[in-house]
């Protein structure tokens, strides 16, 4: 059995494991291919599998009632990705996980992440963290929402996924940044002055 690598890296970052603790966790994900513009989550669907991205991208986004598209977030290698809110509570998922472009992402179910927090010696110490971590990103995204200018955000955007402008259709960053694209076009030629 392989090691996911870049799996075991990003957990690492977290927690320390051994070997036998590397493939146990590495045997718990099941690899899953999806093309441009598949979906690894609808809006409705409850999530039943958290990811890891291992090639691609993927842009979080939700439907208004009014039946805009708006793009929350997005997602790229090495990131991990899921519905959490879904994933936890087993409700319907309020948004949608769309790839962008083809994509490998390493899934794994609810109850296998349960074996590697009741199994792997720190997995309990891994939840704790990943979920701090989770919840320090969602308050960052709520306040720069609330509180910054179109301007800022696109500035958070560029800094928090540098290499991410050529691979993102501009749709999308606009509607990312909330604003129109020819006002995120004016935007992007006043910083360039």
């Amino acid at each position: 059995m392989s090691i996911h690598t870049n799996l075991i890296n990003a957990i690492g970052h977290f927690i320390r494991m051994d070997e036998a603790e590397q493939s146990f966790v590495s045997s718990l994900f099941v690899s899953r291919e999806y093309q441009k513009n598949d979906y690894f989550l609808r809006e409705g669907q409850v999530c039943r599998e958290a990811g890891f991205i291992e090639k691609g991208l993927i842009r979080y986004h939700s439907i208004k009632d009014s039946g805009e598209d708006v793009t929350l977030d997005f997602g790229k290698e090495n990131e991990f990705t899921c519905n959490y809110e879904s994933f936890l509570d087993h409700s319907p998922s309020q948004r949608s996980i769309q790839c962008i472009e083809p994509t490998e992402i390493l899934a794994i179910s609810y109850e296998n992440l349960q074996l590697i927090y009741s199994q792997v010696k720190e997995g309990e110490k891994f939840g704790r963290l990943i979920c701090e971590y989770l919840y320090l990103q969602a308050i960052k995204k709520v306040s720069s929402f609330y509180g910054d200018q179109p301007e800022q955000r696109y500035l958070h955007f560029i800094n928090s996924y540098p290499d991410l402008q050529q691979r993102i259709p501009q749709y999308y960053i606009s509607s990312f940044v909330g604003v129109k694209p020819p006002s995120l076009s004016r935007i992007r030629k006043r910083l360039s002055m």
